[in-house]
C-alpha cells in the first residue's frame, strides 16, 4: 500500500461507486489499472455546474488524477475516454453485480493489470449486449486467481487429470476429489469442470453447476458478506 503523499497523473480508471460527501463533494470508489482499488475525493462534484458531473459515470473509461496521501486521496481531475456504449436492462444490473465484486473483494491499492483488463472485457462485452454465462464466469475465474484462489479445473487435488466422464466434489483450498460416500464439498461433474475450464457453456448441465460451483466459491471468500445485486437478481431474474 502507498505511503505518504503523491501525486498520480493520466491513470486508466473505472468508477465503482459514489456517495456524498458533505453538500457538494462526492467519495468516489475506483478501479486503476496501475493503482488497483482506491477512494477519493471529488470536492464540488455535487454542484450543478460542476464538470465532473458529466464525467464522473460508472462503467465508462476515465483518466484520472489525484493527489495526497491517507485511505482517501483527492481527485485533481477527470476525463471520459469514450468508446463504450451505455450499459442497459440485465447488462447494467450485470455491471453492477461485477462493481460489488471488486468492491467487496479486492484489497484497496493493490494493483491488478489483468483483473482491470479482465474487467474492461467484461463491460465491453455487456455494452455489446452479451449477457451470457461466460462473461460473467469468465471475470469471476480471474478475480480468484488475482487474488490467490485460482482454481485448477483440468486436475483433480492429488495431481491427476479430470475425467469428463466421473463425479467429483469441489472442496474449498483443495480443489476438486473424486466423488465417494464420505467426500463432502459441493457436487460437480467432471465433464463441467472441464467445461468452465474452456469457458464452454453449451451443455446444460455445465452452465448450471459452472454457475453453482463459482456461487458456491464467491460465498466462501466473502466471508458472509452479503452480494446486493445477487438479491436483484434472485427478484428479478436468475443469474
Amino acid at each position: 500500500m502507498s505511503a505518504g503523499k503523491q501525486r498520480i497523473d493520466g491513470a486508466a480508471a473505472f468508477l465503482l461507486h459514489a456517495y456524498p460527501y458533505s453538500e457538494t463533494s462526492l467519495i468516489i470508489e475506483v478501479f486503476a489499472r496501475e493503482h488497483g482499488r482506491l477512494a477519493l475525493l471529488a470536492r464540488g462534484a455535487r454542484r450543478p455546474r460542476s464538470a465532473l458531473r458529466g464525467v464522473l459515470h460508472a462503467f465508462q473509461p476515465l483518466e484520472l488524477g489525484w493527489f495526497g496521501g491517507g485511505e482517501v486521496k483527492t481527485l485533481a481531475k477527470a476525463e471520459w475516454l469514450g468508446g463504450l456504449p451505455l450499459l442497459h436492462g440485465d447488462g447494467l444490473l450485470l455491471g453492477y453485480y461485477l462493481n460489488e465484486l471488486l468492491l467487496k473483494l479486492l484489497p484497496r491499492e493493490d494493483a491488478h493489470p489483468l483483473l482491470y483488463d479482465a474487467y474492461a472485457a467484461a463491460l465491453q462485452a455487456l455494452a455489446r449486449g452479451a449477457t451470457e454465462a461466460a462473461e460473467l464466469r469468465r471475470f469471476e475465474k480471474t478475480l480468484l486467481k488475482e487474488l490467490g484462489y485460482g482454481l485448477a479445473l483440468r486436475q483433480d487435488a492429488a495431481g491427476r487429470p479430470i475425467d469428463a466422464a466421473a463425479d467429483y466434489r469441489w472442496q474449498i483450498e483443495r480443489g476438486a476429489v473424486p466423488a465417494d460416500a464420505s467426500a463432502d464439498g459441493l457436487a460437480v461433474a467432471g465433464k463441467t469442470l472441464l467445461d468452465l475450464a474452456a469457458d464452454d457453456y453449451a451443455d446444460a448441465r455445465s452452465l448450471a453447476e459452472g454457475k453453482q460451483l463459482m456461487r458456491y466459491l464467491l460465498a466462501h471468500y466473502l466471508a458472509g458478506q452479503p452480494l446486493q445485486t445477487r438479491r436483484v437478481f434472485i427478484e428479478l431474474q436468475d443469474v
